[in-house]
């Protein structure tokens, strides 16, 4: 950043010989050595006041020098102010702690040599993936809810033993996975049969069908797994994320690579992959070198979101009918193709959803943009064309969006005050926008919406929604979940097979109105929950957080540097 005096109607004001130097030279110089003169003033202020704020170039000159030089701070020396107060930060988070020295050095690398970057990283996965906070997961058939402390809850379907209860029974109410107990699971994925639960040791244990993929047709899988089984060939791999499409599973590791599993002979994604793969092949192409933060899986297609230096950009990879790729064709893509459009838009991605045929993308601005099959108006442009590359929607221009849900030609958008809007397929009544009294109007509550609108349900709760997840699968009648800002829990949609976690009545199948489903995920406070990324993707409470835990150290060379500053200014300006 540079100043300019006379542009502010300001005499230009000439550099004291102000030399870089180390902190130590400047706190070093001792404050009794500086004769205290009468300050003396430009203009025609009374003399001993020094308008500061009239030439601010001097103080920010020094002050940027003093910042930008070594702090002689442990752990490392050399590493100035801001450094430090990032790499304290970064140990805050829980992906990190585990971490040796080695492992840390090769991440900060891999973001971009700069433990900033490191911090930006990691805030962006834990904003867009709810990592450490409680969720709920709305899956084919069945459900699964996890509290911000790490207990599991599953219901629903239970034909593959995929609620991991150990019996292949029904759970028409959430009921928790006993056999998890001592372990704390941080992320989960549903998919159709099968669920993968993330510990936050970077474990994943998986249940239901025991493939990969192909789930929706019993091809593979034919084995059952009714307990939460530990992925051998994943042991070796610090997870942090998973994602299950129909033909693939794709995980995210901690340090921002991309695994997959059984991309198929007809679509292999970045590797020689066969269907009966059990073992993780890294997602070659542009992604090798770049770190992503957060994963999405659609029916036959897979979107990254990568974190450079530069900024944040999404990649897309497999099957492009329909234009859902985002590169403005419908060819398929083997290898991560950069989506070039967002910065056309001059939008930056902060959270990826990818339905089972179309994408949305919510930006750092709170724009959202959508793509891919625009069949029932899921894309929200007020008809049911398809979009080959990402477009705004506009009908949102007055909507700040802080995240998006996709499903099988359905979208969710969660805006920063807590409302939410959906758009798309009505079928199961699972967009939420008709309430009780409207029950019998079999026509209404499974209409069509073309155009975002107020999921005014939802608004009768009287809370802050911070999540919203829906069922991304084409064989499944859908069922939505509402996940509030104190951690309840509000269902609607298709419930036949208890997925909804509450009896149903009178030969019912689905919930019209959003209703409180009968679990606990009650917010917990902690340093996840507290921070905010601010504009530029980090915390705004970083140093202040930092330099409390400094705080003896750094009032001393505050106080010292003080003195020198003042006294420094007072001197005359020369002639």
């Amino acid at each position: 950043m540079s100043m300019d005096s006379t542009t502010s109607g300001t005499p230009t004001i000439q550099y004291h010989n102000i030399n870089d130097q180390p902190v130590t030279a400047i706190v070093a110089v001792s404050v009794s050595t500086y004769q205290r003169n009468q300050r003396l003033c430009f203009g025609d202020l009374i003399p001993g006041e020094f308008p500061l704020a009239a030439n601010p170039s001097i103080v920010l000159h020094a002050t940027c020098s003093f910042f930008r030089q070594p702090a002689n701070f442990p752990p490392d020396n050399e590493l100035s102010i801001s450094e430090l107060a990032a790499l304290d930060m970064c140990q805050k988070r829980a992906i990190f702690k585990p971490m040796g020295p080695e492992e840390r050095q090769n991440l900060k690398q891999r973001c971009g040599g700069s433990w900033k970057l490191v911090l930006r990283f990691l805030l962006a996965g834990e904003a867009c993936c709810r990592r450490e906070r409680s969720q709920a997961i709305a899956g084919p058939g069945h459900s699964i809810a996890v509290t911000s402390n790490g207990v599991v809850y599953s219901f629903g379907s239970n034909s593959s033993g995929q609620l991991g209860q150990g019996t292949t029974e029904e759970e028409w109410r959430p009921r928790q996975i006993r056999s998890l107990q001592g372990i704390r699971i941080i992320q989960a994925a549903a998919g159709p049969g099968r669920t993968m639960l993330i510990s936050d040791a970077g474990q994943v244990y998986a249940f239901g069908k025991d493939s990969f993929g192909e789930a929706e047709y019993g091809a593979q899988g034919t084995k059952m797994v009714t307990t939460p089984q530990l992925v051998e060939s994943l042991k070796n791999i610090f997870v942090v994320q998973a994602a299950i499409g129909n033909f693939f599973t794709a995980v995210l590791s901690r340090e921002g690579r991309v695994y997959t599993f059984s991309w198929g002979n007809d679509g292999r994604l970045g590797h020689q992959t066969e269907p009966s793969d059990v073992e993780p092949h890294p997602l070659l192409g542009a992604l090798e070198n770049i770190p992503v933060v957060q994963i999405a899986a659609g029916y036959c297609y897979l979107l990254a979101l990568a974190c450079q230096p530069s900024g944040m950009s999404v990649y897309s990879v497999g099957c492009g009918l329909g234009g859902k790729l985002g590169h403005g064709s419908r060819t398929d893509e083997k290898y991560p193709r950069l989506i070039e459009q967002f910065q056309l838009l001059n939008l930056q991605p902060m959270v990826v959803a990818a339905g089972a045929w179309h994408a949305a993308v919510v930006g750092r601005d709170g724009r959202v943009c959508t793509w891919g099959w625009g069949r029932y108006g899921c894309l929200g442009h007020g008809n049911e064309e398809c979009e080959s590359v990402p477009k705004v929607v506009e009908a949102l221009s007055k909507v700040k969006a802080v995240n998006v849900a996709t499903g099988d030609y359905t979208t969710f958008v969660v805006s920063d005050d807590g409302d939410v809007y959906s758009f798309g397929c009505g079928e199961s009544a699972s967009l939420g926008h008709y309430a009780a009294a409207d029950d019998d109007v079999q026509g209404n509550r499974h209409a069509n919406v073309l155009s975002p609108e107020l999921v005014t349900s939802l608004k009768e709760v009287k809370e802050r929604v911070v999540q919203i997840s829906l069922t991304n699968s084409i064989y499944w009648n859908a069922h939505t979940f509402a996940l509030t800002e104190s951690g309840k829990l509000y269902a609607f949609g298709a419930g036949d097979k208890g997925q909804l976690g509450m009896e149903l009545v009178n030969n019912q199948s689905e919930r019209v109105h959003p209703e409180r489903v009968d679990v606990d995920l009650r917010k917990q406070k902690d340093n996840c929950e507290d921070l905010r990324l601010g504009s530029d993707g980090q915390s705004p409470f970083m140093y202040m957080i930092t330099f409390k835990k400094m705080f003896s150290a750094w009032l001393q060379l505050g106080v010292e540097f003080l003195a020198y500053s003042c006294d420094f200014l007072a001197e005359p300006p020369p002639k």
